[in-house]
């Protein structure tokens, strides 16, 4: 059985300020209607495979349950990382968690959910050749026929054949831009994918051998492991002691039976602005324009608008992106440094590096559009059958008006419907909840007044997701 298994816990900070540590790019339509997550689950579509296991940090599980019931998946399972550990113990918590669904041993296909992959056709026939090469008990990973002698992504160099594929002769870090091009003169290396193909058990033994003290803590950790809603909530406390590493420094260059299989596929990992311009469709002056966006001579650009119109004049190789609270203006040849910008906003305590204005929550989401002294506006979004906590505040009272949709209202010992055009007002300290009962977006225009408005001042009594505190 073949059993895809998707990793989905990076946060994407060389995307600011698209992505962001709370809503990263993995779980945005970068390169097309879909989300990068769902293209990745719909290009499993024609392979024998059981449904789709997902690897997420806790913050994102609501999101990621969201986006694959939109696309009508069911995940076999979503287990929950209690913090980031890189992908050796990534995997290995989906392993253990997909024997302990199967009777027999299974061959885990290990994908990042943040790649681009054009030829859907080119990575199943892959797929297929490395699914051979792992019954046979070896380690396959996929290597991408290099288009140009980048210096952004690790190499595999292949040894002798072995069956469609190569016996891997030595991973390679980052190279110079001399080394890159000699790489790809030579016709000898691939880029490292991250993608992988495997057994369940023959990964596990592995990993044993050569890091045992991953496998330790990352079996102790499955074993306490307990069932929230959907998902699989791995023991925080068993798993904070794991070290963080990946595959490849804790297993694939220690192995002996690791195998690279060619791929051709129009693979990308959109990386940075730059890859994710080379992943998008160009007009014929070589520009992405997303949004409402007036360019006048300006060539080889990426401009992205989210919520007001962007005017560029004379801009060469540039990338402009506009979010509601955020604009990144750069260059393609400084892009990996946005990364270095993200830092500075986390260390100077901005919210900007992790939150969006508009915050996604299991019920909807909600847009912060004013704010002042003693005062916040925000509009609320509440999806059909969405309900929020039933829940109070010390600080602030709050004030709703229905724009659109009708809502069930809990206020103290009451509960009543408000049409469009209705409002009600909620007293400092008294008990309220907002439901949808309709089949159509609920749309609220929330006034908050007191004298302290942060998300910290909520006490949860009751909540459907199960959500403790305010971070959820």
């Amino acid at each position: 059985m073949l059993a895809p298994v998707i990793l989905s816990g990076g946060a994407g900070t060389r995307l600011w300020p698209l992505s962001r540590e709370l809503y990263p790019k993995q779980l945005l339509p970068l390169v097309g209607r879909h989300t990068m997550l769902q293209e990745t689950v719909r290009r499993l579509e024609g392979l024998e495979a059981s449904a789709p296991m997902v690897v997420c940090n806790e913050a994102h599980r609501f999101l990621v349950a969201e986006q694959l019931r939109s696309i009508d998946c069911t995940p076999r399972a979503i287990v929950l990382e209690p913090s980031g550990r890189n992908t050796a113990p990534a995997i290995a918590l989906a392993a253990h968690a997909a024997l302990a669904a199967d009777e027999g041993d299974v061959l885990l296909l290990v994908l990042p959910a943040d790649h681009v992959i054009r030829d859907a056709v080119a990575f199943r026939s892959a797929v297929q050749t490395a699914s051979a090469l792992a019954r046979d008990g070896y380690l396959a990973t996929f290597g991408i026929l290099p288009s140009s002698a980048e210096i952004c992504y690790g190499y595999i160099r292949r040894g002798a054949a072995a069956a469609g594929g190569y016996r891997i002769a030595e991973f390679v870090e980052k190279p110079d831009a001399a080394r890159a091009q000699g790489f790809l003169d030579s016709g000898d290396y691939y880029w490292n994918s991250g993608m992988f193909l495997f057994r369940a058990r023959r990964y596990l033994e592995e990993l044993e051998r050569y890091a045992s003290d991953i496998a330790s803590v990352c079996r102790n950790a499955f074993a306490s492991a307990t069932r929230d809603l959907d998902f699989t909530r791995i023991d925080a406390h068993a798993f904070d002691t794991c070290r963080s590493e990946s595959i490849d420094y804790a297993v694939m260059e220690k192995t002996a039976a690791a195998v690279v299989v060619p791929l051709d596929a129009g693979w990308s990992d959109v990386g940075s602005w730059a890859s994710l311009h080379a992943a998008c469709e160009r007009d014929a002056k070589g520009n992405t324009l997303c949004g409402d966006v007036l360019v006048e001579d300006t060539e080889n650009s990426y401009i992205y608008s989210e919520s007001r119109l962007v005017a560029t004049v004379g801009l060469r190789d540039a990338i402009v992106v506009e979010t509601k609270d955020a604009v990144l203006v750069t260059t393609h040849e400084r892009v990996q440094e946005v990364k270095r910008l993200v830092a500075r906003l986390k260390a100077e305590g901005r919210y900007e590096h992790s939150l969006h204005r508009e915050v996604f929550r299991p019920w909807g989401s909600y847009d912060s559009v004013d704010n002042g002294e003693r005062f916040q506006v925000k509009r609320l979004v509440v999806r059909p059958g969405g309900v929020l906590s039933l829940q109070m505040h010390h600080h602030r009272a709050e004030h709703w008006v229905v724009v659109s949709g009708t809502a069930r209202i809990t206020r103290g010992d009451e509960v009543f419907l408000l049409e469009e055009n209705q409002s009600t007002y909620i007293p400092v300290g008294v008990r309220h909840r907002i439901e949808n009962p309709g089949r159509i977006p609920l749309h609220i225009i929330e006034v908050q007044s007191g004298s302290y408005l942060g998300e910290d001042d909520i006490v949860r009594f009751d909540d459907r997701y199960g959500r403790q505190g305010t971070s959820s």
